[in-house]
């Protein structure tokens, strides 16, 4: 394992980003969630790796994004805060009805992040949709269920967030992280 290597998971529109933004500022370093910038460069030229067109082919480019990160956050030696992982891909692929291929599992077993994942649960008061995240609040609850599943399935430890301030979650990840 990386351990010092850190996930945040979870639905869209639970916080991730915030809390993460959150840890930055505390001086934590990160690396940026695949799924919203690869949404914004399809966009931009006219690709069709979208969630709402070739859900395969956005699979796929998440998971080399994923890759990338984690092989950058590998070779530093502080904790690196991870916007999503590689099993982010396989729970991706699961709710969507499709198959995991067999390179997708072994990226996740040759890429290992600390055993404590964060889970972002899904949260009504905070939950919205924007141009990148369509999905509605059943999908955003199911993924991320879909995402402990996959990340318990693993040998993950889920450490869910408690549903309260951005400033709150990050104190929260502070302390869980000195004790991871």
């Amino acid at each position: 394992m990386n351990d010092h290597i850190f996930v945040v998971t979870g639905g869209p529109g639970s916080g991730k980003s915030s809390l993460i933004e959150a840890l930055i500022w505390r001086g934590y370093r990160s690396m940026p969630e695949a799924g919203r910038a690869i949404i914004q460069d399809q966009v931009r030229i006219g690709g069709s790796a979208l969630p709402w067109a070739d859900r395969a082919a956005f699979a796929e480019l998440m998971l080399s994004w994923e890759m990338r990160s984690w092989h950058e956050a590998a070779a530093m030696t502080d904790i690196v805060i991870m916007d999503r992982g590689i099993p982010d891909v396989i729970g991706y692929l699961t709710l969507c009805g499709l198959p995991v291929p067999a390179h997708v599992e072994a990226a996740a077993k040759l890429c290992p992040y600390n055993r404590h994942v964060f889970l972002a649960p899904y949260w009504e008061d905070i939950f919205t949709q924007d141009t990148e995240r369509k999905q509605d609040s059943l999908e955003a609850e199911a993924t991320g269920r879909i995402m402990a599943e996959t990340y318990t399935r693993l040998g993950y430890r889920i450490v869910e967030l408690p549903l309260a301030g951005i400033e709150a979650r990050a104190d929260f990840v502070a302390k869980n992280l000195r004790i991871a």
